[in-house]
């Protein structure tokens, strides 16, 4: 496992280019950095200066190699490099509240910004103007995104908000694409149709369990949402420590699970039933899906454990120790033994897609990357076992 310390403040979001050799972060503030990897080690080679409110979303599109940020300033900003330097072009995002995510779509012709206006903006290139423009999704949406995935398909957009609720919309732009065929989510898909919705996760899972906010018994605000490799599944992590499934099809099946950790803020599929998320805990976990029993079971803390060296301690310091601190430990203060020393706010995958991940990326609250590799964790702890 590799981890390097970029900063002293935390990272808020992050993507990584193509050939996985540069990371475009935000230190918490109004800038996004670029790092090169340098044999071991990470130089920083571009700062993007653009937005007058703290980014809270980048995406960089591998082919076309164009940065996407977006900001609480309420813009977003789509980067190209000319002779070596990003030259900015600004987004008319049309919202009145502060952008919270963004997501270049699979083939690159649109993105979607998720924000505070309850509602997300779909923006794609008007040849005849040369400039961006968008369209609204509004309904029935009530209240912030948090976090938006694209389809394979290029078509359909899974976003998760704070109105504990996870759906499924039809982002087709007539302008930019042809007509979509059916898929398990449905088949007639004009813009902003909603084809999946579900309560929080802990509230009604049920077959497309639709439920108001506050009611049926549970949820959260829904922090993360990520679509399988084939686009069949589609996972959701909840404020309430939940992860949930659902998969697409004439009844659509919806499994969730309350875990024992703290709220995870993050969630990716590392193969087609298996995901990885990771939260306020500082370590990433594993979820195991069972398609046949439509069943989702908890897999394993993906942490290796540092073996710690035990000094002799006399009765008298123990004593003591307990007296102070209500603790026996020897050290003055507390120490995490995990690789993150704080909150983990993204995962991304690194190598092998998300049908066969061999490695992937996290980032956290305490200014830290950690790179996971998949076989390495599954040969250090005995009873883990990825399918």
């Amino acid at each position: 496992m590799a981890y390097h310390s970029f900063l002293l403040e935390p990272i808020s979001c992050h993507a990584w280019n193509k050939d996985r050799t540069q990371i475009a972060l935000c230190p918490n503030n109004h800038d996004v950095h670029i790092y090169k990897k340098d044999g071991t080690k990470w130089t920083k080679i571009h700062e993007l200066k653009e937005h007058n409110g703290q980014v809270t979303g980048i995406d960089w599109a591998p082919e076309s190699n164009r940065i996407v940020t977006c900001g609480a300033d309420r813009n977003a900003y789509v980067w190209t490099q000319k002779e070596g330097s990003w030259k900015p072009t600004l987004v008319i995002l049309r919202i009145n509240r502060a952008a919270r995510c963004v997501k270049w779509s699979p083939r690159e012709n649109k993105f979607a910004v998720g924000s505070g206006s309850r509602l997300i903006s779909i923006c794609y290139f008007e040849q005849e103007n040369d400039w961006w423009v968008c369209k609204h999704i509004k309904k029935p949406i009530r209240s912030t995104i948090l976090s938006l995935d694209w389809h394979p398909n290029n078509i359909l957009l899974a976003a998760g908000s704070c109105d504990f609720k996870c759906r499924v919309f039809s982002a087709y732009i007539k302008e930019v694409e042809e007509k979509p065929g059916p898929t398990p989510w449905g088949s007639k898909m004009p813009f902003g149709e909603v084809l999946f919705e579900s309560g929080g996760a802990g509230a009604g899972a049920g077959a497309g369990a639709v439920s108001p906010p506050g009611e049926g018994g549970g949820g959260g605000w829904v922090h993360s949402v990520c679509f399988s490799h084939s686009g069949n599944r589609l996972a959701w992590t909840s404020h309430d420590s939940t992860v949930a499934m659902a998969e697409g099809g004439k009844t659509c099946t919806i499994s969730s699970l309350s875990s024992e950790t703290l709220p995870l803020l993050c969630v990716t599929f590392i193969t087609e039933n298996s995901v990885v998320a990771a939260g306020h805990d500082c370590y990433p976990v594993l979820f195991v899906y069972d398609g046949a029993k439509s069943s989702l079971a908890f897999g394993g803390k993906l942490e290796i454990p540092k073996q710690a060296a035990q000094k002799g301690i006399s009765a008298r310091e123990r004593f003591q120790n307990l007296d102070r601190r209500a603790s026996t430990s020897q050290t003055t203060e507390q120490h995490l033994d995990t690789l993150h020393k704080n909150s983990i706010s993204q995962i991304s995958v690194l190598e092998g897609g998300r049908s066969k991940c061999t490695k992937f990326c996290t980032t956290g609250m305490d200014g830290g990357m950690a790179i996971w590799d998949v076989k390495t964790l599954e040969s250090a702890m005995k009873d883990l076992k990825i399918v």
